[in-house]
């Protein structure tokens, strides 16, 4: 459990975990499932990827929190709990969704580890360098499904503009900041997530350009995966994931 007052570093320590771990857990569902072998092991490889920085990030705020370790926050904390952003809960759909939502958050990861790479935490720089040659390699392969994708087929592009005007309103959470995330930004231990607006949307418009693909107009309106609220995929993924750890409470194996 918990603690009533947990250290703010470990509560943003939670929530990059959060994204990983649950992202990491979407992806594992591609396994064996994926339009070609080769896709298939991508998938795997970037899963396995996400699944070490979760669990990096996840050590880490059960250390400042002094209880648990990584298994204890990843399989003994309800859905309310969990901090992970909605973009990341989506569920997988066709190959196109799970492009659009992979290149969406591979470029925020890339432009939040090249800042958190000077935290004055040792530990967050330390998690972020190791993560950056790793996003880096994610987001040269979701671009290039994206733009093969795009500037395919007519039945290909359509399906990629579908799914990136899907997700597109889960995309602005990826800026909000609350108070936790200004005041470790203001020690110089967080990055503000205000600071990577301007670089996602290049970033952004430029692929989705170069692929033939329109910028979506509407809003990015929702948000609340910080703060425990989250979208109705999230149950259904933990439920899956923790059932052995809840079935069989501290069983080792």
């Amino acid at each position: 459990a918990a603690m009533n007052n947990p250290n703010p570093v470990a509560t943003y320590a939670l929530r990059l975990g959060d994204n990983g771990l649950v992202l990491a857990q979407r992806l594992g569902a591609w396994c064996g499932h994926a339009p070609e072998l080769e896709i298939d092991l991508a998938l795997a490889n970037i899963g396995l990827d996400l699944l070490g920085q979760a669990r990096n990030f996840l050590s880490y705020a059960a250390e400042l929190n002094g209880c648990g370790d990584e298994d204890t926050l990843a399989f003994g904390r309800d859905e309310r709990q969990f901090s992970n952003l909605l973009l990341v809960e989506q569920p997988n759909g066709n190959f196109a969704d799970t492009i659009a939502r992979q290149f969406f958050i591979d470029v925020w990861h890339v432009a939040l580890f090249s800042r958190l790479v000077n935290s004055r935490d040792a530990q967050l720089a330390a998690i972020a360098a190791k993560g950056l040659k790793e996003v880096r390699y994610h987001q040269r392969f979701s671009r290039g499904w994206l733009e093969r994708l795009g500037n395919g087929t007519e039945l290909s592009n359509r399906k990629m503009q579908q799914a990136v005007d899907n997700l597109w309103r889960f995309t602005g959470e990826l800026f909000l900041a609350d108070d936790l995330e200004l005041s470790l930004a203001g020690q110089g231990i967080a990055v503000d997530p205000r600071e990577l607006q301007a670089e996602w949307q290049s970033t952004v418009h430029t692929a989705l350009l170069d692929s033939g693909l329109s910028i979506p107009q509407e809003a990015a309106f929702r948000s609340g995966g910080k703060q425990g609220l989250h979208s109705e995929h999230l149950g259904p993924l933990l439920a899956e994931m923790q059932y052995l750890q809840r079935s069989h409470p501290g069983l080792q194996w």
